[in-house]
């Protein structure tokens, strides 16, 4: 699309990059809060860990998360394709779902719908992850040895840094109240949750990697012993 500067859309094809999104999103949204789960099982209950997160739990949680996010995308998507449009004009630059709450004709319904998506896949989640972290941050200050304390917050950086950029951004979009004119703001914080986040996540993950850091730093030509 931007390399044509064709920006039609049918209505088919719409509705199946709105679903592939919407799975997608769903899903990483789980599966965020299943890593701050493992982190609070890692780090408060370390002696349980290879029984609450086996490779049988750890498959059914995966399950899980992407079934969940397969049936919350179709029954999204199929609400959005019911409403009633008085414009063809997605103001997104693609098929998002909330967008369509302000081309739809005045429906209290949908709109209820938008808000509930945001508070069970979009607040829910975060605040499971944060009450993780909080039990994580408790267990860590009670640690006398002060190695451990930087270990164990070590461990827990990239994913807190993951989860603020695609929590804040994401939800920022779901759940502030509807402004005069907000095209552009939601604009940069719909590319910021979709592109940006994903792109910087094997960044950050990977920087907390010993050989990776490694391979950086000879990169720049600092020597690494």
């Amino acid at each position: 699309m931007f390399l044509s500067n064709d920006y039609t859309l049918s209505f088919t094809q719409c509705f199946v990059q709105m679903y592939f999104f919407l799975h997608v999103a769903t899903t990483e949204d789980l599966l965020l809060f299943i890593m701050a789960y493992d982190r609070y099982v890692a780090i408060c209950k370390p002696l349980h860990y290879h029984r609450m997160l086996s490779k049988k739990n750890c498959i059914l949680l995966m399950v899980v998360a992407w079934v969940t996010g397969c049936l919350n995308s179709a029954f999204a998507t199929l609400t959005s394709s019911n409403i009633c449009l008085y414009t063809n004009t997605v103001p997104q630059f693609f098929c998002e779902f909330k967008a369509f709450g302000k081309i739809s004709c005045p429906n209290a319904g949908f709109q209820l719908f938008t808000y509930m998506e945001a508070v069970i896949f979009g607040f829910g989640p975060f605040f499971c992850s944060i009450l993780s972290y909080i039990m994580v941050i408790i267990v860590i200050l009670h640690m006398k040895s002060s190695d451990g304390r930087r270990k164990a917050f070590s461990t827990c950086s990239s994913h807190l840094i993951v989860l603020s950029m695609f929590y804040g951004t994401w939800m920022s979009v779901y759940i502030m109240p509807p402004l005069k004119d907000p095209r552009v703001f939601e604009l940069t914080l719909s590319i910021l949750y979709s592109t940006i986040t994903p792109m910087l996540n094997p960044l950050i993950y990977s920087v907390r990697n010993k050989d990776v850091k490694r391979a950086l730093l000879k990169m720049v030509g600092i020597k690494v012993k």
